[in-house]
């Protein structure tokens, strides 16, 4: 078995070995995988932090030693915290809120022995449910992207897994996972904000997910992580005049 980490600030998944594949996920800088099979340009690879699997460009990441996968998964990770920040080797490079710093001490991340210095705002992830509403609105008016996890672009699910992330809270990657997470409350009076609401579509399937917040509100992706109202029936979009997702149940997670 080999194993890899993110040396770049995103990487896509696509969902077959080819440049013209969906994208159904994304690697952020930091994170760390097992390879499951390597072609010429592709390796299907499978996620440490939520098991999700799928195919990336050979190009875009670099080989770790077996120790160093298990020591991450011991460690707990410093998480980046600052919408957009660099860290630098021997240049800048870009990366996005909730990415990992492996093995960070003294203001430096360390991958393959090679420091990468990082000056910007970190969190280990606290418990802390009243500052989910608040980095959920750190992704505000961030575009819709189907299988995406930064304000560049991010998906329902990639929403609220990136925001529990910053709480130290592990979330599976897609909707339906995430439904089967927490104990589930009977009616929107007993939400709290930081809860989330799942909705279904006409045949009963789990197909979007969102973070409620105070006052009947609801943030979530949907053409563009945006704030709506919630009731017992669903969102109810103020501009559409109706209701555009059908509330299947809510969970407390935290």
């Amino acid at each position: 078995m080999k194993f890899g980490i993110s040396n770049i600030s995103i990487i896509p998944i696509r969902f077959d070995p080819s440049d013209k594949a969906e994208m159904i996920n994304q690697i952020l800088f930091g994170e760390h995988f097992k390879i499951l099979e390597t072609r010429k340009k592709w390796s299907k690879i499978r996620l440490s932090h939520d098991n999700y699997e799928g195919w990336i460009c050979n190009k875009q990441f670099v080989n770790i030693p077996e120790e160093d996968y298990f020591q991450l998964n011991k460690d707990t990770p410093t998480i980046t915290t600052d919408i957009l920040d660099i860290v630098t080797k021997t240049e800048h490079q870009p990366i996005v809120i909730g990415s990992i710093l492996p093995k960070y001490k003294s203001g430096h991340a360390i991958i393959n022995s090679e420091m990468y210095k990082f000056d910007g705002l970190t969190t280990t992830g606290f418990i802390n449910k009243e500052k989910i509403s608040e980095n959920a609105l750190l992704y505000l008016n961030a575009p819709y992207l189907w299988g995406g996890r930064s304000p560049l672009g991010i998906d329902c699910s990639g929403l609220t897994q990136m925001v529990y992330r910053l709480q130290g809270t592990k979330l599976p990657r897609d909707a339906h996972q995430q439904a089967e997470v927490g104990t589930t409350l009977s009616f929107i009076e007993e939400s709290e904000s930081g809860d989330l609401a799942f909705f279904d579509d006409k045949e009963g399937k789990i197909i979007h997910v969102g973070i409620i917040l105070e006052n009947n509100h609801i943030i979530h992706s949907s053409g563009k992580v945006r704030i709506d109202r919630i009731d017992q029936q669903g969102i109810f979009n103020q501009e559409k005049g109706h209701h555009t997702h059908k509330l299947r149940l809510i969970k407390s997670i935290i």
